[in-house]
């Protein structure tokens, strides 16, 4: 919400004076700067509220796409100011990982590929939610380009069928697989079911480093925003309400919604909308 003049909202009587709403706030911050930094304060408030894990950067990104002139600077020291900074807290984690197997592993082709478009290289990994007497699994698949959750499953068990219905997904929303699969080297990827089922797709399986937890980071790091703003603090009563809550989280709030800073603060779903189809062939450039 903007602020409103009478009946007249701001983003309105821009539009019927035909000049920015950047310009109508530059102006403003000039004539009234106390009245202007109060608004400021309260569109910061209700953005940091309606978005409670986002940090000064993404609120000042939100800022932003609203129109109005603010830096990251002073975005930060007003929710310092105002105490809205975002706090995170450490959680206990259970093992997912099991690399301890005698199935091949494949080499990390992830590392070496500059993305160009959707489909070129997909992450997959698994993390724990806990319920309230147990834990259930969860398997996604992004499509690195954009982050877009293209595929998950939830499930009680760690078995490799937990990995293969969140590929399924995925394959069944692109309706093709993609050039390269990365994931680490639980067992889950490496067993032969599912490196059957990527290569019967024409897909390269990649697998990450000994020890090198950078080499699959976006999906770790969307593992991580999803226990920030979706799972930690929450009690779900089973697993079926857990699978709801999720399918709501990717699906409304991450894939729709949630700004990345590596899509120019962008949502997934909108980077992948707007930009452009990638180059002849499609194919991602190899970088050394």
């Amino acid at each position: 919400m903007t602020q409103r003049q009478g009946r007249l909202s701001v983003e309105r009587m821009c539009g019927l004076a035909q000049v920015s709403r950047a310009g109508f706030y530059r102006h403003w911050r000039e004539r009234a700067p106390r009245a202007e930094d109060t608004d400021l304060r309260d569109a910061i408030q209700r953005l940091a509220l309606a978005h409670r894990h986002y940090g000064y950067r993404r609120i000042t990104a939100l800022l932003r796409r609203e129109g109005r002139l603010a830096n990251h600077k002073r975005v930060l020291r007003l929710m310092r100011e105002d105490n809205l900074l975002s706090l995170r807290r450490a959680a206990f984690a259970p093992t997912t990982t099991d690399s301890r197997h005698d199935f091949p592993v494949w080499p990390n082709l992830a590392r070496r590929l500059a993305l160009s478009g959707p489909n070129q290289l997909w992450v997959a990994d698994i993390t724990y939610v806990r319920l309230g007497g147990e834990f259930a699994y969860l398997a996604v698949v992004l499509d690195a380009w954009s982050r877009r959750v293209i595929g998950w499953a939830l499930a009680d068990h760690l078995r490799a069928e937990l990995a293969l219905e969140a590929l399924d997904g995925a394959l069944a929303a692109r309706g093709t697989g993609p050039m390269v699969h990365h994931s680490d080297r639980g067992v889950q990827y490496a067993c032969r079911a599912y490196i059957e089922r990527l290569e019967a797709h024409g897909v390269q399986p990649s697998m990450s480093r000994v020890g090198c937890p950078y080499d699959n980071a976006m999906a770790e790091s969307f593992m991580k925003t999803l226990k920030t703003e979706e799972v930690d603090g929450r009690s779900y009563a089973d697993i079926a309400q857990a699978r709801a809550c999720i399918d709501r989280f990717i699906d409304e709030a991450y894939n729709r919604q949630r700004l990345h800073s590596a899509l120019a603060y962008s949502p997934p779903v909108e980077f992948e909308e707007k930009s452009p189809p990638p180059g002849p062939g499609g194919r991602p450039a190899l970088v050394a």
